[in-house]
């Protein structure tokens, strides 16, 4: 044996020695010297390390006098350049908390710190250790940890990065084991979670949110105020009292993924009268000035939206809603473009707005519709307004039965096509035509349900099966002339129309909406479906081409460039506004 191993035999030894006379003592405060020797075997060789990295903690509550001594000692051995006794010093940090729990929070941040570590074995440790802390006082060692989840001018942004990985793989999954009792702490993470939410990123949000819905205080049987309180740290994230910019796309990504995470808090309850506000007074007045691919978004969000206003806030959208669909609902025989996706969405949104606030449409749209309210204003004249949204409304269904019958035609080369395809890439090319096909005809059966309601969509699509298998003709006309075309007309005012994109994001791969993720290589531009009013039959290529310019953008929300959007952080604070995007 050599000089080396035998003195670490001896120090090995002399260890074992204090800690067995440690233990038999009764009153271990007097064993001062034992301790001091634990402590000076600390700084020797690399076994002796590790076993004082065990014994320093395990009798460090009976020394108050070398508590600065003994914890500097075990911070010497988790800086050691041997990997060993690292592990060793990380694994017995927890110990320290266990009679003096008043230090957890100052071990946590030892810990926090070596998360950073690119040693699989040391990171391991962190870990376990923490979680050891967050088992022993969840309180307080989870306030501990989320000190360090928001942003602050000394930030570490690599570390921060690291404890959000850590609190979303290791913590949150047992949030039923960690979270006792149940409705206190899930309250006081609640409340942790919102001072982290100052400034993050779309993902990051996400994220946050998505634990909060798992929460039993916010779970199906919660009162409606607790979905505003959702909703209240939604608008936060969605900068509503900032003032409006165009051209900060930014700004309008987070409103758009903002408003997407409170509709099923809408739907339970919760006001969305902020978010209203905001479209109604900042938004749709600028629209024309809006970047191309962001207003379909909007639009969308718009639809969404629209079936959980109140009269009240319905009464002061509609102006503007109506004077929408005007412009994009063409005059006859001018040659107009229509936008199809942009038409079902202003029309969905004026259809329950209207709904909630039917006489309102007398003085937009010269409709006689009687409540015996002043608002009805019967005794004006506004005939010339009805029959100019009339003729737009039946230009809109002549557009869309032609388009229908385009698309229809499509339909059967795209079946042809599939049957020739050999590659798989060839037929997923078709795979792909064809639901962004049958996609626009759900928009065309949309539009044409909500224009001549009497007959369901559901209905509707039924013509289109029959007309697939032989049993009605190219020209059959399968609805009925009514309710906007009515003096008095009929509104729809429940959710029996399913949107066209909502239903298209299932088997379309660009159409998959995460927020802080990456745009798709092959999401489309979203710039809209427009299709110029040709009539006549169209050659393939003409009809592949009319059929993708009508139907590009038709996806989930952000199907086009806003799609799987992430934004960066706000401003403010060390590193801040430099889109961190999604991690």
């Amino acid at each position: 044996m050599s000089e080396n191993q035998s003195e670490e035999v001896q120090q090995i030894e002399k260890l074992y020695e204090f800690s067995e006379r440690l233990n038999a003592s009764k009153d271990k405060s007097q064993n001062v010297e034992d301790y001091e020797g634990i402590i000076k075997m600390s700084k020797t060789s690399m076994k002796a390390k590790q076993l004082a990295s065990q014994l320093i903690p395990r009798y460090f509550k009976f020394f108050p006098s070398l508590s600065t001594e003994a914890f500097d000692a075990h911070m010497d051995c988790i800086d050691d350049g041997d990997l060993g006794v690292r592990v060793q010093a990380i694994r017995g940090l927890p110990l320290f908390c266990k009679d003096t729990p008043d230090i957890i929070s100052k071990i946590v941040d030892v810990l926090v710190q070596l998360l950073n570590t690119e040693e699989p074995v040391e990171r391991d440790a962190v870990h376990k250790a923490l979680m050891s802390l967050l088992r022993q006082d969840p309180k307080a060692s989870s306030t501990a940890l989320f000190t360090h989840a928001g942003v602050t001018p000394t930030t570490d942004d690599q570390i921060r990065e690291k404890v959000l990985n850590f609190i979303r793989d290791k913590v949150f999954p047992i949030k039923g084991e960690l979270l006792k009792p149940q409705e206190e702490m899930e309250r006081h993470i609640t409340d942790l979670i919102k001072q982290s939410l100052e400034d993050v990123t779309g993902g990051e949000f996400k994220m946050f949110m998505d634990f909060l819905t798992s929460l039993s205080i916010f779970g199906g049987k919660a009162p409606p105020e607790r979905m505003q309180e959702l909703v209240e740290i939604i608008e936060g994230q969605a900068d509503l009292n900032a003032q409006f910019d165009v051209s900060d796309t930014d700004h309008i990504d987070r409103f758009i993924s903002c408003l997407q995470l409170a509709l099923p808090f809408f739907a339970r309850g919760a006001p969305s009268s902020r978010f209203l506000n905001y479209l109604n007074k900042h938004i749709v007045p600028v629209f024309d000035k809006l970047p191309e691919e962001r207003k379909l978004d909007l639009l969308k969000a718009l639809a969404d939206i629209s079936p959980y206003t109140t009269a009240q806030e319905a009464r002061q959208m509609l102006p503007s809603i109506v004077q929408l669909l005007k412009k994009y609902m063409p005059a006859r025989k001018t040659g107009e473009e229509m936008n199809f996706t942009y038409v079902e969405c202003l029309l969905y949104a004026f259809h329950h707005l209207a709904h909630k606030v039917p006489n309102a449409t007398n003085s937009l749209c010269g409709y006689k519709i009687v409540t015996g309210q002043p608002s009805d204003r019967l005794g004006e004249d506004f005939s010339e307004l009805n029959k100019e949204f009339t003729e737009r409304l039946t230009t809109v269904e002549d557009l869309t039965k032609a388009t229908m019958k385009k698309l229809t035609q499509g339909m059967s080369e795209h079946n042809k096509a599939m049957s020739a395809a050999k590659t798989d890439e060839e037929k997923a090319s078709v795979k792909t035509k064809k639901q962004n096909t049958t996609t626009g005809l759900r928009t065309c059966n949309n539009i044409l349900a909500m224009t001549k309601v009497n007959i369901s969509t559901s209905c509707l699509f039924v013509c289109f099966l029959l007309f697939r298998r032989g049993k009605l003709s190219l020209g059959t006309n399968c609805y009925m002339k009514q309710p906007l075309h009515a003096k008095v007309p009929s509104f729809i005012g429940d959710t029996n129309i399913n949107l066209s994109w909502k239903e298209a994001t299932k088997p379309l791969a660009s159409a998959t909406t995460t927020i802080g993720g990456k745009r798709p290589a092959s999401s489309n531009n979203g710039s809209g479906n427009n299709v110029a009013a040709k009539k006549g039959r169209v050659s393939g290529a003409m009809h592949s081409q009319l059929v993708n310019k009508a139907f590009e953008g038709i996806s989930a929300y952000g199907g086009g460039r806003g799609g799987n959007r992430s934004w960066g952080r706000r401003g403010g604070g060390r590193g801040r506004g430099q889109g961190r995007g999604h991690w």
